[in-house]
Order: structure tokens, then C-alpha cells, then sequence
């Protein structure tokens, strides 16, 4: 029973756009991180790529959007490991050097003519609508759209990757998170004059059409996933009756008086029989199989159950 495997990152979309060809130089920069933060920056550049498709955007803005995800953390080449890795809670001043990742991205960036024309995905991918954000404090009319797209992207792939889904089972409790970040602060936290304030107070820190979109990238998620389930749910229900038929075939052969009857019904188990399956293990199989088919439809269950919560929340 092969358990069918789900990527939250569908590349189809990458390669429809052939950035293999463009971002070899780019990818290559990436060999340098860390396997964490690789696998982040993959992610985030996946995610933003399907994230440009479903706000319309055009191929050229998509191209370029999606590799300055890719190199939105390259900075974090600088960050020390004992910071970068670290598995608990930042301290105020650590947090304070991890911040830098994204002015040394920057730099890294415009010092490489090959890496320049991307330089706004690790400069602006910590910026909030609100002001609240770094390294800049910048507000929603100087965040550019490529940052903040990035923003919800790295958000949703933070969360994600921290909470180790093997499914879209309780994602929606993710993007609650998103949504909040949605809401202005009770008290924003922004430096810039007071003829703004009022206007930046009426913001949160993430894009809500952008948060509203990758909504609906999930739920296509969702419901791709629940088709693919529901074929391994169908396949487990006809192997099922596979089974039973066979268990039906051992009943009759250890009631037979004949040893013709029993050659008989020996003979079909064998027809329908897998390899590693024996009239000794067909209970324990048949098992199996209805447990693997019981998981699986309460796995259904459970997805459209979260696509109905994800439709239901207001950004």
C-alpha cells in the first residue's frame, strides 16, 4: 500500500515559466545556505510564483518576482550558525543580528551585477504595510508589490515548515495567523510623521488581497489533495473486495471434504493473489487494508472540513 505523497510547492508552474534557464546563477547562490534555509527559500519561491499566477500578474513581473523569493534569505549567509540554527527563542539582541539579514542580502545583491536587478526580494520581505516592519520601517506606498507579496509567502512557509504538516489537515489555523497579521495594531508601531499616522493606523502588516489570494491557492491545494485521496481510497475499497473475496475462497477450501474442492478454492486465492500474500496472512492484510481505507476517508472528512473554515474567514 503506497501512501500517496502531497507538495504544498507544486514546481509545475516554475517550470511552465523555464526559470531553470534564468535562475541557474541564482540557484547556484543557494548551495552556500544551509539545508533549512535552502529549503525555505525554495518554498517561499514556489509558493510566491503561484501566488504571482493567481493575482494575474504578468510572465515578465512572475519571472522576476519569483527569483527575488529565491534570494530573499541570502543574506542569512552572514548570520552566525549559533543564531541562524538556533532551536529556541531569540534573545532581543540575537534577534537584533538576525534582522541584518536583510541589508546584507541587499548589499550582496548590488555588489553582483548578475544578482542586482533582485535586490528588493531580501530588502523588503520584512517590511509591514503598517510601518512595523524592518529594516526600514517602511509604510504600504513605499513597500514594493514584490515585497509584499514575498512577505505572505515567507509567513505562510514559516509557520508551515515550523509545524511540520503532512497534510493541509488544520492549515487553516495557519492562515488564521495570516489573517491577523491582516489587522492594524491596537497601537502601531510606526516612526514616520504624524499626517500618516492616522492613515497607517487603519493597516495591518500583510496585504489582505495577497493573504486573500494564497486562500485561494490553498484551497486548490485542498482540493487536489483530496482528489488524490479519494483515488487511493478508491483503490484501497477494490483490493478490499479483493480481499474479502479471497477470505471467502479460504472459508469454502477449510470446509471442503474434497480434496477437489479444495484445489479448487486454493487455486482461485492463488489468481487473486499478490505477491507476499499466503492463505496465512490474508486476515492480517485484509486488516490492514480496511485501516489504511478507514484513515484515508477520515482524512477526506477532515479537508473539506477545512476548506468550508477557510471559506468562512474574512480578511
Amino acid at each position: 500500500m503506497k501512501q500517496p505523497e502531497f507538495d504544498f510547492y507544486d514546481k509545475t508552474s516554475l517550470k511552465s515559466y523555464n526559470l531553470d534557464k534564468t535562475m541557474r546563477y541564482q540557484l547556484d547562490m543557494l548551495d552556500t545556505l544551509d539545508v533549512f534555509t535552502r529549503k525555505h527559500c525554495e518554498n517561499v519561491a514556489a509558493l510566491t510564483c503561484r501566488l504571482c499566477e493567481y493575482l494575474h500578474c504578468n510572465k515578465g513581473f512572475t519571472e522576476y518576482c519569483t527569483i527575488c523569493a529565491y534570494l530573499h534569505d541570502i543574506g542569512k549567509l552572514f548570520i552566525p550558525p549559533a543564531i541562524l540554527q538556533k532551536p529556541d527563542k531569540l534573545t532581543d539582541e540575537e534577534f537584533e543580528v538576525m534582522k541584518t539579514h536583510t541589508t546584507l542580502g541587499y548589499e550582496m545583491c548590488m555588489k553582483d551585477l548578475k544578482l542586482r536587478p533582485y535586490a528588493a526580494g531580501p530588502l523588503y520581505h520584512h517590511e509591514a504595510l503598517n510601518g512595523s516592519g524592518y529594516p526600514q520601517g517602511l509604510t504600504k506606498k513605499d513597500i514594493p508589490y514584490e515585497g509584499q507579496i514575498i512577505r505572505v509567502a515567507d509567513e505562510y512557509d514559516a509557520i508551515v515548515s515550523k509545524r511540520q504538516y503532512k497534510s493541509h489537515i488544520g492549515i487553516s489555523d495557519t492562515l488564521k495567523i495570516l489573517v491577523d497579521e491582516t489587522k492594524p495594531s491596537v497601537t502601531p508601531n510606526y516612526s514616520g510623521t504624524l499626517n500618516h499616522l492616522a492613515e497607517e493606523a487603519k493597516l495591518g502588516k500583510s496585504n489582505p488581497v495577497i493573504v486573500r489570494t494564497l486562500f485561494k491557492v490553498v484551497i486548490d491545494d485542498i482540493e487536489y489533495e483530496i482528489s488524490c485521496t479519494q483515488s487511493y481510497v478508491d483503490n484501497l475499497a477494490e483490493e478490499i473486495k479483493r480481499l474479502k473475496q479471497m477470505l471467502k475462497y479460504k472459508e469454502k477450501m477449510e470446509k471442503a471434504k474434497s480434496e477437489k474442492n479444495k484445489s479448487y478454492y486454493e487455486e482461485g486465492i492463488k489468481v487473486l493473489a499478490r505477491p507476499d500474500e499466503t492463505v496465512d496472512n490474508l486476515e492480517q492484510i485484509h486488516q490492514e487494508y480496511i485501516e489504511a481505507y478507514q484513515t484515508r476517508k477520515a482524512i477526506i472528512d477532515n479537508l473539506y472540513k477545512e476548506v468550508k473554515t477557510i471559506k468562512k474567514l474574512k480578511v
